[in-house]
């Protein structure tokens, strides 16, 4: 029996620390990102994201690990894993979602690295290069 492993992200800036969860996720079965909606990310990040819900998604279906790419809320449930097929919700130990302790696996974040933290790096030297002219 095929095992469905599902990774939740809003992925508006894709980083090593999102490959390395996803190659971790691939190593327990086919991948199912679920990706956050465009109108999600306005609503909890308040800003629109960088590249749509289609961008976001091509980018990730072209990623070895990634077998199919889902929408999502913000925030998962266990009905909403099953809704997909899911087995296991494999998120970073930051996990908000409201799952099931036995569907969940949690690994380490990747020290030092965030997509806001990109992005705020983005935005000063933007700023400084502005400031320049």
């Amino acid at each position: 029996m095929t095992k469905y492993i599902v990774v939740d992200m809003s992925a508006t800036i894709i980083h090593h620390g999102h490959i390395r969860l996803l190659k971790h996720a691939a190593s327990l079965g086919l991948v199912r990102v679920a990706l956050t909606t465009d109108e999600e990310i306005v609503l909890h990040k308040g800003y629109q994201p960088e590249l749509g819900y289609e961008q976001r998604k091509e980018i990730l279906e072209s990623i070895r690990y990634v077998y199919d790419v889902v929408p999502s809320p913000w925030l998962l449930t266990d009905k909403f894993l099953s809704d997909i097929g899911c087995h296991l919700l494999v998120h970073g130990n930051d996990n908000r979602n409201d799952v099931h302790l036995h569907q969940l696996v949690m690994v380490p974040r990747t020290s030092g690295i965030s997509s806001s933290e990109i992005r705020r790096r983005a935005s000063e030297i933007l700023s400084s290069s502005n400031d320049a002219t």
